[in-house]
């Protein structure tokens, strides 16, 4: 096969988020498409016709040629058939370098102005993890980092702003972290919430401690049931961080590294730090940590609110034995490769490790 134009992740990245005209065709069959895809895409599930070169496998596509075409799969290789054969039909195509792997670091933005401090989300479109960087009078930290570190260093520095911590709600299943690494490459404190897994030294998180930046006050609370540990960030009447407790239609899964009997345990802990939640103001935003859906590239904050979610969110209605039931019949299948993810998030040690192999796959975190 003759070697045709690739585009690269971030390559297509920017141009969706400059508003550049672009078809990004999905060749992937139906059920890998529903699990994950690009904002935007077109599917044309030609899949095994094109591993079988059937020349007119996209015979019935039918677009603009003057728009140019990125051809997707799950790791860049029938792509690359597909998008022969659309120029060979006149179109200007590219295949996605590693396709849907390829795309897993891929993200976008939104941005939101408070009195008397910002938000950034730094949305991982390519796997659903939302992390935060929050100023106050141009001191910052930063929440759940998912994305290697010159993602956020470009936009602090852009922002000319002082980075004065860097936190995790908890120890991550479905991605590595990079808050460890971030902490050390702006010299500043890197805090997760207090337990005895970790294998590394970190300042300790624990209920009721306040981190100021500026003149804004973020208190952490205890919020166990996703994870003993997970704990939630509250800027008072304005804002709660929910890390993987709390999602916008949807909430964490108490299951991921436990048995039977301490997945039970963790849907009653579950409930509790959710009826917490819900007795702040009705007003108040729930930003998340994860969206169950890929973020479209439009500056739209992905998030709800307190009084939202009571309303919209069924199983924050029900009484305590009927959630726990509800989230034990619910538990949808593991993320991919969440024990190797787990244990690397607990050792801190990242070397060796491919992203595009481990962290491949949907975003399972909800219920």
């Amino acid at each position: 096969m003759a070697q045709f134009p690739t585009v690269t992740a971030d390559e297509l990245r920017r141009m969706l988020s400059l508003n550049q005209k672009v078809n990004v065709v999905d060749i992937r069959p139906t059920e890998e498409r529903s699990e994950w895809f690009i904002p935007g895409s077109i599917h044309f599930d030609a899949y095994e016709r094109l591993k079988k070169h059937d020349p007119s496998a996209l015979d019935l596509i039918n677009l603009d040629k003057n728009v140019p075409i990125v051809t997707v799969c799950a790791g860049g290789k029938t792509s690359l058939i597909a998008a022969e054969i659309l120029r060979e039909k006149g179109y200007n195509a590219s295949s996605l370098l590693n396709g849907m792997k390829g795309w897993s670091l891929s993200w976008n933005t939104a941005f939101r102005k408070f009195d008397g401090f910002e938000i950034w989300q730094v949305r991982r479109t390519g796997k659903g993890c939302l992390s935060y960087i929050i100023s106050s009078n141009k001191e910052a930290l930063i929440v759940d980092a998912s994305l290697p570190v010159e993602v956020y260093a470009d936009m602090i520095n852009g922002e000319n702003l002082k980075v004065k911590y860097v936190l995790d709600t908890h120890i991550h299943a479905d991605h590595l972290s990079r808050s460890r690494e971030l902490a050390k490459y702006f010299n500043a404190p890197f805090y997760l919430p207090k337990n005895k897994k970790v294998q590394f030294e970190y300042g300790q998180i624990v209920n009721g401690l306040e981190f100021k930046i500026g003149n804004t006050l973020l208190k952490s609370m205890a919020t166990p049931g996703h994870t003993t540990e997970s704990t939630s960030f509250y800027i008072e009447n304005e804002v709660l961080f929910t890390g993987d407790t709390l999602f916008t239609n949807a909430i964490g899964r108490p299951d991921l590294k436990s048995n039977a009997e301490e997945t039970r345990q963790k849907a009653h802990l579950l409930f509790q730090s959710l009826q917490f939640m819900l007795s702040f103001p009705d007003s108040v935003l729930v930003l998340p940590g994860h969206a169950n859906k890929p973020i479209e590239f439009d500056n739209k904050m992905v998030m709800t609110t307190i009084g939202e979610a009571k309303e919209n969110i069924h199983m924050l209605k029900q009484g305590e034995n009927d959630f726990v039931n509800s989230v034990l019949n619910k538990i949808p299948p593991s993320p991919a490769n969440f024990l190797t993810i787990i244990e690397k998030n607990i050792e801190g040690d990242y070397s060796g490790v491919n992203p595009l192999e481990l962290e491949a796959g949907a975003n399972r975190c909800a219920i």
